[in-house]
């Protein structure tokens, strides 16, 4: 690619901040689909939805096959009422799978039959002048935890005529701060953050005009967080598929909240060999920060993709994030080093032009040809008998 690639900033951050303003945990994206699906249209993409609100985007390349997916994931963590009870509370399940240990004190919107209200997750526990040190030495989780309508709610009847009933979905607000320093800490960038850098990508590529070697599908998921993300957004024309999702930046990991990193592997096994390696090297080629690093209590929608039976390669780019699953953290360099990426592999050439076929015979069947590494061996001659 000879022009540079220069991902718009603000835009990235500006749709950000408006996807993070838009409540979709699990089981409640709909208008996170209408926004996301609206300015895909708006880019000038072909877009459609599954039954349930999944978008798959096409934009056009010079040919339809192996075309290539790129996917993330538009519902967040949030919770379900469990129970109505006797004190006015609620009691809670997670909707995906978080601590309890961050749901305290968050504030939340309970979407019910009459309208939304708000209120606050507490533990069981929750005042020192009544308690005393047993706020300290309560247990954590979710049966230790309960919502506080901000409404007149004394009672299960109260919560009755109040139209909240078992099942109503709880979303838990973000409280997001962009920091002039780049930082920005927020809940739910898992994987806002990512719709975030897909749209930019293709903001930057409609705007030089970049073409592609094969159509690129760029899908948006509506489930990811209990497991069944891009189970059902895939068309067979697409051979390849490249998740974009958070990275888990944390004492024994290799991750970091700068650059792009590249996952090796997740709790599902390693990702493809071919895909993660041309990944790598246009990094290497591109002067794009590049880490690689293995997730053993991870999965994404290349991990749903797989096991719902369809024959992709899978590769997972992630951005670095503190506290996954909590009060996130990451950095704009690596939102950008993603989206850079992005761009260089979708217009890079097609390596694997059997990939274009689902089932053919040997002929162009990839290689793993490795030769033994040279070395080298010198005994340090202060040491040496």
């Amino acid at each position: 690619m000879e022009q540079p690639i220069r991902i718009d900033s603000d835009y990235l951050t500006r749709h950000l901040k408006a996807l993070l303003e838009i409540s979709s945990p699990t089981g409640f994206t709909d208008e996170a689909v209408r926004y996301t699906a609206s300015e895909l249209e708006r880019l000038g993409l072909e877009v459609k939805l599954t039954r349930r609100g999944a978008i798959r985007a096409l934009r056009p390349g010079a040919a339809t096959r192996p075309a290539r997916g790129i996917v993330s994931h538009l519902d967040t963590l949030g919770a379900q009422v469990k129970a109505l009870k006797e004190n006015g509370r609620l009691e809670l399940v997670s909707i995906g799978h978080w601590s309890a240990r961050f749901a305290e004190g968050a504030r939340v919107s309970v979407f019910s039959a009459k309208g939304t209200y708000r209120g606050s997750i507490l533990p069981l526990k929750a005042s020192g002048h009544t308690f005393n040190d047993e706020v300290d030495t309560q247990p954590a989780g979710w049966p230790h935890v309960e919502l506080r309508v901000d409404a007149l709610a004394r009672n299960h009847n109260d919560l009755v005529q109040l139209g909240i009933d078992v099942g109503d979905i709880v979303a838990i607000d973000p409280q997001p701060e962009f920091l002039e320093n780049g930082f920005i800490v927020s809940r739910h960038l898992d994987d806002k953050a990512g719709v975030a850098v897909m749209l930019a990508a293709l903001e930057c590529m409609q705007r030089l005009n970049i073409a592609t070697p094969v159509d690129t599908y760029w899908l948006f998921t509506i489930g990811e967080e209990v497991g069944v993300g891009a189970s059902a957004a895939l068309v067979p024309e697409i051979a390849s598929l490249v998740a974009i999702d958070n990275g888990t930046t944390a004492p024994g990991q290799n991750s970091q909240e700068f650059g792009v990193t590249l996952a090796m592997a997740d709790q599902t096994g390693p990702f493809d060999y071919h895909l993660s390696k041309k990944l790598h090297q246009l990094c290497r080629e591109y002067d794009i920060p590049v880490q690689k690093d293995v997730f053993r209590y991870y999965r994404s929608d290349a991990a749903s993709a797989v096991e719902a039976g369809h024959d992709v390669r899978t590769a997972l780019l992630t951005f670095g994030l503190d506290a996954s699953h909590g009060y996130e953290r990451i950095h704009l360099h690596a939102l950008m080093s993603v989206a850079r990426l992005t761009i260089h592999y979708v217009s890079s050439e097609v390596q694997i032009e059997r990939d274009a076929e689902e089932v053919s015979g040997l002929r162009g069947f990839t290689r793993q040809e490795v030769q033994e590494a040279e070395q080298v061996l010198k005994a340090n001659e202060q040491n040496a008998p």
